[in-house]
């Protein structure tokens, strides 16, 4: 992911989204945040050409009107979506939403901790991940 590259947000709970921004901010992420509060407007915002193309999908599996795995369905099987990466961060520690979330070929899997530095620390993982995928596609590290 490139550092000008946007993150869109799936995300039905507000504190859950403000939390996100936070720990973005904290960790000094210059990545612009889209938000959509569920699966239908995660996907309306990612086929209107208006709209920036995110480098990363943070995504919740439990919301209303369509659900991450719906969602996660809907880009999968689209040609021009399919490859943007896509990382759950969901309250679920159900193995059947891990096991749909990898048969949807997610970049990643993550339970939302309770405690916020335990947030940020996940942000951080998910952005230094992404940023050394970018690095070595680019070449710009050698093995």
């Amino acid at each position: 992911m490139k550092l000008h590259d946007h993150i869109l947000l799936v995300e039905d709970d507000d504190i859950d989204t403000m939390t996100v921004r936070r720990a973005l901010k904290d960790l000094g992420a210059s990545h612009p945040l889209d938000c959509a509060t569920n699966g239908e407007e995660g996907l309306a915002f990612l086929r209107n050409p208006a709209n920036h193309r995110p480098g990363l999908i943070l995504l919740d599996l439990n919301m209303p009107r369509m659900n991450g795995i719906e969602f996660l369905t809907e880009i999968k099987s689209d040609p021009t979506l399919k490859q943007i990466p896509v990382v759950v961060l969901t309250t679920s520690h159900e193995e059947i939403d891990r096991t749909n979330s990898f048969g949807q070929s997610v970049a990643g899997y993550m339970v939302k901790p309770v405690d916020y530095r335990q947030f940020v620390e996940i942000m951080r993982v998910i952005r230094d991940y992404w940023m050394t995928s970018e690095q070595s596609a680019s070449g710009a590290l050698t093995p």
